[in-house]
């Protein structure tokens, strides 16, 4: 998933929006929603992720990378309780450094 965000150090950064990109992995009991075969409490809902994952970049600005992956895994470990495991990864695409550098990239996990 892909989002725009004003995090970083700089003054450019708090400015201009850079892209970033997100991964995340939500570990859970999958047997019940596969017999239910219905979006209810037992199944996690791929676009109420998205929409907190959107509304999170929309509404916060942070100076590390670090802290946009640690506050966004404990934002979705909250919401989403039925997670047993619950992977992060946040790319900051095109950094501002000397030289081409494609992306950084942080991860964290949250486990109950």
């Amino acid at each position: 998933m892909d989002f725009f965000g004003y995090h970083g150090v700089s003054e450019a950064e708090k400015e201009l929006a850079k892209r970033y990109s997100v991964d995340v992995e939500i570990e859970y009991d999958t047997h019940r929603a596969a017999q239910d075969d219905k979006l209810n409490e037992n199944v996690v809902n791929y676009e109420q992720v998205y929409r907190e994952i959107y509304e999170f970049f929309r509404k916060n600005k942070f100076h590390l990378t670090e802290t946009v992956a640690e506050r966004l895994a404990d934002l979705l470990f909250e919401q989403h309780p039925m997670a047993k495991r619950l992977t992060v990864r946040v790319r900051k695409n095109h950094p501002p450094f000397p030289g081409f550098i494609e992306w950084v990239e942080v991860e964290t996990t949250r486990v109950r």
